[in-house]
């Protein structure tokens, strides 16, 4: 059977936080032999440890199960570098400031890259008296539309709901540069910069 928490991640992240076997072993309420049988493999914890684990080790739950800490290499905080998240069972919209793990309904979420543009996805940006109007060419039916657009800029991230009744357009502060995504619920993200 495959182990769902890994005895080198344990140990990795109890080293981390300056635990020894024992000071973790009391933490949960278990034996230090206990936490000595999980780093080594000859056993695991149950499953009812892992929360706990994971607040003591100072990481999520699914950090822990995945055996990988996520840092945020974007201490700068820069929003043009963030990313977008989209669950595939709910349709919820998650950005992100830099690199995470973020999980919804149950599945760990990977990170949007753009799509190549085609005729269909192609974004359509204009000034117009304060206002930045973005449109795509693109069908809204129920099984095919586009469910938002967002603008991100270096301090700010605006989203705009879109439903497929309406037509695939929504309209942004300008303020500057910026960058404009759009969500097909098919062919996901694409993406035009906006001076």
């Amino acid at each position: 059977m495959n182990q769902y928490v890994t005895g080198a991640a344990i140990k990795k992240l109890r080293e981390k936080q300056q635990l020894t076997q024992a000071e973790l072993a009391e933490l949960l309420g278990v034996s230090d032999r206990t936490v000595s049988k999980w780093e080594t493999g000859r056993g695991f914890p149950d499953i009812t440890f892992i929360e706990s684990l994971a607040s003591f080790l100072k990481v999520s739950v699914v950090e822990l199960f995945s055996g990988e800490e996520v840092e945020n290499l974007n201490r700068g905080a820069n929003l043009l570098k963030g990313k977008f998240y989209v669950c595939p069972v709910c349709g919820n919209a998650i950005f992100s400031t830099g690199k995470a793990c973020i999980n919804c309904c149950g599945i760990t979420l990977p990170s949007l890259e753009s799509e190549e543009k085609d005729e269909e996805h192609k974004i359509e940006v204009k000034k117009s008296d304060g206002e930045i109007y973005v449109s795509m060419p693109h069908q809204m039916s129920k099984k095919h539309y586009i469910s938002w657009f967002a603008c991100l800029r270096c301090n700010s991230v605006e989203f705009v709901k879109n439903w497929p009744e309406q037509a695939a357009e929504a309209r942004f502060r300008d303020v500057g540069e910026c960058k404009i995504y759009a969500f097909c619920i098919k062919h996901g993200l694409f993406e035009a910069s906006f001076c």
